[in-house]
């Protein structure tokens, strides 16, 4: 997926274009899956940011390649979300704890 760095906003063509889908497939989705919120420009065209195409392209990922459901999708992509909300440092420690344990049991 080629999202072009020159660019802030994309309207639906070249969004379906980027994520190769039907824009009528990118509708949908909106309506299915909370995060993809795009905005409107005055000329009521649905504008997307770059954050919007890497959740597509995510959500693209999850039903076409690991054949999840829409739900599925839905879930795995909340969950996702909640993990990359976890600042790093305590990302580290978290994941130090666990390698600790882990040898605890191990021995």
């Amino acid at each position: 997926m080629d999202i072009p760095d020159n660019k802030r906003f994309f309207r639906i063509g070249e969004v379906s274009r980027i994520i190769g889908v039907k824009p009528y497939v990118l509708r949908y989705w909106e309506t299915e899956f909370p995060p993809i919120r795009p905005k409107r420009a005055d000329s009521r065209q649905r504008i997307y940011q770059r954050e919007d195409i890497e959740t597509i392209g995510e959500i693209k990922r999850l039903l076409y390649e690991e054949k999840l459901t829409v739900e599925g999708a839905r879930r795995r992509l909340k969950s996702s979300k909640k993990t990359q909300s976890v600042p790093p440092d305590n990302l580290l420690k978290q994941i130090k704890e666990e390698l600790k344990q882990i040898l605890k049991i191990l021995q």
